[in-house]
């Protein structure tokens, strides 16, 4: 009895951290909230009429969260013969979801109170349940799905949690996503339709116009003035260009040569003859036309949405999934933003570090580390440096690369430190004088080949190692196929990489996380300058669960377990909580490992009492079908030294 009243210990203190750790306030055994605590005191589960306490209540919000908890996983939450939650004293008594209901719906129908969670925890930290159910004061309750973490019920995220869960409706994020492909789909046809635009500048034209309504606020740009006028000069790509050169000097781009490629990437505006004649059908200019959707439906989400939300790299991506464009064909596959940002966390961004992304693309990684600086600077000051100096990119492709200036542009980063030029040619050391601490990147993907090893994506990671600073962090996203590194050149650069370099830990994802594009993607995490030591321990993670799902004609989106999920993830990353080796395996690693968690699991789960007796059982009928076959000659004892060879 003493070992088990230990154990119940150990579990509502493992239960206790993780409702700190997500920032709740709660009570043990009771409430200090007296409407509560009077209620509770005729919750008397043995029916004694005595007062009767769960282990944990908190108030969040208009919220009440109940926690009961048992040590043992087999005391979860036990049925009746209908297959609903048994109210019986013994169920009630012993297991942890049937406790913490009995006391919710006590507090829903004895206080005004009447938003009620119970949640029912049981096992260990390493191996746990967390059962949530809704309760009012009306009969029932609804199960909800079950969670990893308590960050679900965090202050920030209850509200949301209940309207996704309970109510069942679309929390502000997920209409934002839905609308923003409806949106792209949308212009996507009109571009098509009234523009006849080739699939590359499709992005342009959509960057020029929002940078030229970024001048409406300063007088620069009227959307009235686009008349359809035909002299030459004055047609609406003249206007339009205008606005976007006042928009480069405004926001001081530097040097000139930059600003001359930003503009010969926009001259499509001006140069298309399509785009500047009236069209019948819209009574109007396409551009006028582009230039009223745009300002309506995406310019007031970026300028008044503080989100990491790359808007215009979901439009460019969305643009090239129609067209099969030249976007994946050139390997360019544009990182969701989900994952820039968890990409952010794992290398623990701060506000005084230097962000590196070689290869930015539209300029995800580095709105999204942008975003995560900016909230944490304690300063004008310093948001101003975080702006002006803190911020490096490279994009090869000069039609990305004027996508992402113009990304950082409307974020406020005028002056933004982006180079359109080819990361593997320059040299790692004149690199590593911007002094950058975090390297963030996701490479071309599938260029390497036995001709040309460097365009593999093994050898970016190298050459981004070799141009940070020493004890920088780098995450990098590539294709699982590279950590396997099969061909001579990739075990080389691997062996490399280990020389100079550390491997934290690899992270696998969901394979739908560039949805459309079959890459099974990972996410490995390095410290930079630092030899890797022999004795170094990994954490190889399986995050193909990450809780993101594919819908149809909208792709991947956030599903309801995505925030729990991805907590979990970052407490067993940062080694706040144990998990499973099924989720997560620690090892030390040789160059020609697969760094994968495939390639370092084994089963470490405990066998119940009932698995146990199951497989005794499916041995004995075998044995019993064997004898009854005459093939008992199997069962009889293998002479010494008559065994199989051992196994490979």
């Amino acid at each position: 009895m003493f070992h088990l009243a230990k154990k119940e210990v150990r579990t509502d203190l493992w239960v206790a951290s993780q409702l700190q750790e997500a920032g709740i306030d709660f009570d043990a055994q009771g409430s200090n909230v007296k409407e509560i605590n009077d209620a509770l005191k005729t919750a008397s589960k043995r029916g004694t009429g005595q007062a009767g306490y769960p282990e944990y209540v908190a108030v969040i919000k208009d919220y009440v969260l109940v926690v009961e908890d048992k040590a043992a996983l087999d005391k979860q939450k036990q049925l009746n013969e209908n297959g609903i939650l048994a109210v019986d004293v013994k169920a009630v008594t012993d297991y942890a979801v049937n406790g913490a209901y009995f006391y919710a719906k006590h507090i829903a129908q004895n206080s005004t109170f009447k938003k009620v969670f119970a949640v029912g925890v049981s096992g260990s930290e390493k191996h746990h349940k967390i059962t949530p159910l809704y309760v009012d004061d009306r009969e029932g309750y609804k199960e909800l799905p079950d969670l990893e973490s308590f960050v679900s019920f965090s202050p920030a995220n209850i509200r949301e949690y209940y309207t996704r869960y309970v109510l069942e409706e679309q929390t502000d994020v997920e209409k934002t996503t839905a609308q923003i492909l409806k949106d792209a789909a949308e212009l996507h046809e009109y571009l098509r339709t009234y523009g006849t635009l080739k699939d590359q500048d499709k992005p342009l034209v959509v960057a020029g116009i929002l940078l030229a309504l970024d001048e409406i606020e300063y007088g620069g740009f009227n959307i009235g003035s686009l008349t359809g006028d035909q002299i030459p000069g004055m047609y609406d790509g003249d206007k339009l260009m205008n606005a976007i050169k006042g928009r480069l000097t405004r926001s001081n781009v530097g040097p000139d040569a930059k600003k001359d490629k930003l503009l010969a990437e926009f001259s499509i505006l001006q140069t298309s003859f399509r785009l500047n004649e009236v069209n019948e059908t819209l009574g109007k200019t396409p551009l006028r036309y582009y230039t009223e959707f745009l300002y309506d439906r995406v310019f007031k989400s970026i300028k008044y949405q503080k989100t990491s939300e790359d808007f215009i790299g979901r439009f460019y991506g969305e643009f090239m999934s129609y067209s099969g464009g030249d976007g994946q064909t050139l390997g360019i596959i544009l990182t969701p933003h989900h994952i820039t940002d968890l990409m952010c966390e794992l290398t623990n961004v701060q506000a005084d570090d230097v962000v590196l992304d070689p290869t930015c693309g539209t300029g995800g990684f580095l709105i999204s580390a942008m975003h995560r600086m900016l909230a944490l600077a304690e300063s004008d000051q310093q948001r101003k440096n975080i702006k002006k100096k803190q911020l490096h990119g490279f994009e090869l492709q000069s039609n990305m690369f004027a996508v992402a200036c113009t990304n950082m542009i409307l974020r406020r980063d005028g002056n933004s430190n982006l180079e359109c030029c080819d990361f593997l040619a320059k040299n790692p050391a004149q690199v590593q004088l911007k002094g950058a601490t975090v390297g963030l990147m996701n490479p071309p993907y599938s260029q390497g080949t036995k001709a040309d090893p460097s365009q593999y994506e093994l050898s970016f990671i190298e050459h981004l190692l070799d141009s940070l600073t020493i004890g920088a962090r780098a995450a990098v996203i590539v294709p699982q196929s590279s950590m396997t590194g099969k061909s001579k050149a990739e075990k080389d650069f691997k062996d490399s990489i280990m020389e100079k370099h550390t491997l934290e830990g690899v992270i696998t994802c969901n394979p739908d996380t560039f949805y459309g594009v079959g890459v099974n993607p990972v996410i490995a995490v390095f410290t930079a300058g630092e030899p890797h030591p022999v004795d170094k321990i990994c954490k190889f993670i399986d995050f193909r669960d990450d809780g993101y799902e594919v819908r149809a004609h909208v792709g991947l989106v956030e599903g309801d377990s995505a925030k729990d999920k991805r907590q979990h993830l970052l407490d067993v990353w940062n080694g706040r909580t144990e998990a499973p080796s099924k989720f997560c395996v620690e090892s030390t690693v040789k160059p020609d490992d697969e760094w994968l968690h495939s390639f370092y699991y084994f089963n470490d789960e405990i066998p119940t009492d009932a698995d146990f007796e199951k497989a005794i059982g499916d041995y004995l009928t075998f044995e019993f079908s064997m004898i009854m076959q005459n093939r008992e000659y199997l069962f009889e004892d293998v002479k010494e030294g008559d065994g199989d060879e051992e196994a490979e």
